[in-house]
């Protein structure tokens, strides 16, 4: 019995006592689904739910009276064993170990599908994340989103939502004059302007401009006067830099499906249409010559100019247009993943996103990312060879892999520092988180490869009730939770609950694996259902060990 079918065996059974009169209550007031979960104490059950505690009141009676009438309905469902009233009307359910087992021939059977759900169906997300400037590599903290964004995109779209992944491109602003400039102070062998870009990088993509256009048979940009130079630089040199901040998320796993360029909104009217569509609103006003939007009625501390005194539009005027363009894209929500750097941001965007008659939290969410820190042989890596100043996504690739940068970067809340230990990520041991869950996979097949053969074959037999070990009994119960595990981090926007979970999971099978629940006959030991049976098992914890790596991009391999 899945958890699914416990909570419509509850329902059904709540559904029943309010179709006869026995609890007071219309078929509206109850749940569409009755939430069960794993006890915390192993000896309270299989299962829980406080029910009988959010419906007793309404239902005119006591959670005690309410969870024992619940308890005389559930006495005759196949598959429970029993049910226990705890404290003021918890229950505590225990299943029989055929109901309990059969989970493992369902969660093979469900296959990649199984975890994959239903809670953000019907709703159209579009996850912008990284949108790193193109004047330099993309840096840690760049990299933190890249692994974050891209498995919350995945998680978000196995609970069922419709996501876009979407890159913002500041393809517009002071920041590409600089990279211009740089460039062109580099190409020309004079040090980068004092508000410039430094770094190994510049002096590659600079030499790339000029062999190119030489190559193309064009003038020389070095010997074009400074205007035409600068602009060469900056057409050619902020597509190279791109091409390159593409090429390295592509080798990271992460790919997008729309790449936005800012400089869009400002030719194609987009921020005037913001604006016109404010001042309909009635929440723009002009003062000092400059044009306002009065973002204090809805929260923020101060109002914000969107339109300068010189007629130049403010920063925020673009934001404004990319938001607006988001809604009339058909998006129900749009997601920003934000460094550390910007909380003071997330008031005006807030107030922005209320004033044009959204709902904050809601139609607008703003997540922030807090630093990463690299430490080798005990001690912070600081600069990178390449970018000079910062360390890179590439820089960590190099030293981990995908799989070791990915995993560790998607399994801490992003609202807390961490701190990678290179060296630990690349151990072979338990200590080191992402070996640890790719090793539990890897050992499943190996399993499943010396039972075929020793001739244990699932499809000969299967006996659901000889899974009755307390290992295994805490096994499928671990391997029953991936599904609600996907749900609530789809719903919280929290891929390291997949993370943490996936390593519960392998501690639950190396214990399984260790306590001799042999799979393979052992000496002249002969092919029973028993060693069948726990095939199922063993395949059943691959498949969910695979399923939540794909879920955060990590592979998971078949042999370590």
């Amino acid at each position: 019995m899945t958890p699914a079918e416990l909570s419509a065996s509850l329902h059904a059974a709540l559904t029943a006592a309010v179709a006869d009169g026995t609890f007071a209550l219309a078929a509206d007031d109850l749940p569409d689904t009755v939430h069960v979960e794993r006890p915390r104490q192993r000896e309270h059950g299989d299962w829980a739910t406080n029910v009988a505690l959010q419906l007793a009141k309404k239902a005119g009676t006591n959670p005690r009276a309410f969870a024992e009438e619940l308890t005389r309905r559930l006495a005759d469902v196949p598959g429970i064993a029993k049910v226990d009233i705890a404290g003021p009307g918890f229950l505590n359910i225990t299943l029989d170990a055929a109901a309990a087992g059969e989970l493992a021939r369902s969660i093979v059977d469900t296959g990649a599908g199984y975890g994959r759900g239903e809670s953000q169906r019907g709703q159209s997300v579009n996850l912008e994340f990284v949108s790193a400037n193109p004047t330099g590599p993309i840096h840690i903290g760049g990299a933190r989103w890249a692994a974050v964004g891209d498995s919350l995109a995945r998680i978000l779209s196995a609970a069922g939502a419709d996501v876009t992944r979407e890159y913002y491109f500041n393809d517009h602003g002071a920041q590409i004059d600089r990279f211009a400039r740089s460039l062109l102070a580099r190409a020309r062998g004079l040090e980068a302007p004092e508000d410039g870009y430094g770094g190994q990088y510049i002096q590659d993509i600079a030499d790339r401009v000029i062999a190119d256009a030489v190559a193309a048979g064009e003038t020389d940009p070095r010997e074009l006067p400074d205007e035409q130079a600068q602009e060469v630089f900056r057409a050619r040199g902020v597509d190279l830099m791109f091409d390159e901040i593409k090429q390295a998320l592509h080798d990271f796993g992460v790919d997008f499906d729309v790449y936005f360029h800012e400089d869009s909104l400002h030719e194609s009217g987009a921020v005037d249409r913001a604006v016109a569509r404010l001042r309909e609103l009635g929440h723009i006003f002009e003062s000092d010559g400059a044009v306002w939007l009065r973002t204090t009625d809805f929260g923020d501390d101060k109002d914000r100019v969107i339109i300068k005194s010189d007629g130049e539009a403010a920063y925020i005027a673009g934001d404004l247009a990319y938001y607006l363009d988001k809604r009339e894209r058909g998006f129900d929500r749009a997601i920003m993943m934000l460094g550390a750097d910007h909380h003071g941001y997330i008031g005006r965007m807030m107030a922005a996103c209320a004033a044009f008659g959204d709902v904050p939290g809601v139609n607008l969410e703003i997540l922030i990312g807090q630093m990463v820190n690299l430490v080798k042989d005990g001690e912070p890596v600081r600069m990178s060879k390449r970018a000079g100043t910062v360390v890179t996504l590439d820089d960590l690739v190099e030293a981990v892999g995908v799989d070791a940068a990915r995993y560790s970067l998607a399994r801490s809340s992003v609202d807390s520092s961490i701190d990678l230990d290179l060296d630990l990520l690349t151990t072979a041991t338990n200590e080191n988180p992402v070996f640890y869950v790719q090793y539990a996979h890897s050992r499943t097949v190996s399993v499943a490869r010396n039972a075929a053969e020793a001739g244990v074959r699932r499809e000969d037999g299967f006996d659901a009730a000889l899974l009755d070990h307390p290992a295994e009994s805490t096994l499928l119960g671990l391997l029953a939770e991936f599904p609600r595990v996907v749900a609530q981090a789809a719903e919280l926007r929290e891929p390291h609950r997949v993370a943490r979970y996936l390593e519960t999971v392998a501690g639950g099978y190396h214990k399984w694996y260790d306590q001799k629940r042999r799979v393979v006959p052992f000496g002249e030991e002969q092919v029973s259902d028993a060693h069948r049976t726990r095939l199922w098992l063993n395949d059943a914890t691959r498949q969910v060990l695979a399923n939540g790596l794909d879920l955060l991009g990590v592979s998971a391999p078949e042999r370590m």
